[in-house]
């Protein structure tokens, strides 16, 4: 076990009540910064790295669904100071101090500059003019809940930005968390034995869910250990499968994702299809697996989507005897010291 976070096991037995118990905190808090004004004016930037940068992914899809200007950027992937910007510039952060996203958020002036962290005190909490704060959420290390809870805060941002109402659907978010586990669990982990011997994983995306896909394939790298990549449907498209071989294809999306499920199965490769669309299942190729979800907006239908990869990984981690808390590696540069 890794100092400060609790068993992979836990922190997903936990998650359905955690997360309901955050977002009814978060939806508050939201709704008082909005109330406030902190909330209004151009749409915001998130900034993050890792699982924080694909947890944006949605969120962003939202407001700029709604005719709101929003961006996700990589920290580190720019040259600092960060040019002005009349834009506000969001944080994201579970642990508050990933040394990338502090940095860019140091040259943002005072007002512009927001936080989205699941620890307080912490370095980016303390930069920040206002503060989305997730409530100290015990989680893995191998994130589970502070990922979900991070894509429910940055969705509820992006509900009520610029007077935008709160979606009733959050309020049962930790239902749909809780009925995957119990109702989708034993069909998921059925489909663990098909990276018995996979030499890879590709994670693939509709627009929305492209955060899914990146989500995905790097808990896959971190728990199971499979070279894993995350990328929209249309990059895919364009190049990219033609490399299938040896490995499983994941899609989470509808119509053009089961398309490009079926094209893989075609060619003797295995996929999953994440959806929540009905398709006829007496037209799938036997290689094609569906996993059906509700229909959701975006950001909670994201939520879902990891909650379903977070079941499969644990369940092929197990399968090729990976033990999900032994990481290899440990980088010394990339967190600053906590408070």
């Amino acid at each position: 076990m890794i100092d400060g976070y609790i068993a992979y096991t836990r922190a997903r037995a936990t998650q359905a009540a955690e997360l309901a118990a955050a977002v009814d905190r978060l939806a508050g808090s939201v709704a008082e910064l909005a109330s406030g004004g902190r909330f209004a004016g151009p749409g915001p930037v998130f900034v993050g790295i890792g699982a924080s940068l694909a947890a944006a992914c949605a969120p962003v899809w939202t407001l700029r669904s709604r005719g709101i200007h929003s961006w996700r950027l990589g920290a580190g992937d720019h040259p600092l100071p960060f040019p002005p910007s009349s834009h506000p510039m969001f944080g994201v952060s579970q642990s508050g101090r990933s040394a990338e996203t502090l940095a860019v958020l140091e040259t943002i002036p005072f007002a512009k500059r927001f936080a989205v962290v699941n620890v307080v005190p912490s370095p980016i909490a303390d930069l920040a003019s206002a503060l989305v704060d997730l409530g100290n959420i015990e989680d893995s290390y191998a994130s589970t809940i502070g990922f979900t809870a991070t894509v429910a805060a940055l969705g509820l941002v992006a509900d009520a930005w610029h007077g935008g109402r709160i979606d009733d659907g959050w309020s049962r978010i930790g239902d749909v968390v809780a009925m995957i586990d119990r109702d989708l669990g034993p069909q998921i982990r059925a489909l663990a034995p098909l990276f018995a011997a996979a030499t890879s994983a590709d994670f693939v995306g509709a627009g929305p869910f492209v955060g899914s896909a990146e989500a995905a394939a790097l808990l896959f790298r971190e728990v199971a250990r499979i070279p894993s990549t995350g990328m929209s449907t249309r990059q895919y498209l364009h190049g990219s499968m033609e490399s299938a071989g040896g490995g499983v294809h994941v899609l989470f999306g509808g119509e053009r994702e089961f398309a490009a499920a079926e094209t893989l199965a075609g060619a003797g490769h295995p996929a999953i299809l994440v959806t929540s669309e009905e398709f006829d299942t007496g037209l799938f190729d036997p290689r094609v697996h569906q996993v059906r979800l509700p229909a959701l907006p975006p950001a909670q239908a994201a939520i879902a989507q990891i909650v379903v990869v977070q079941v499969l990984v644990e369940a092929v981690a197990a399968v090729r005897d990976v033990v999900i808390e032994e990481f290899v590696f440990h980088n010394n540069d990339i967190k600053v010291p906590g408070l």
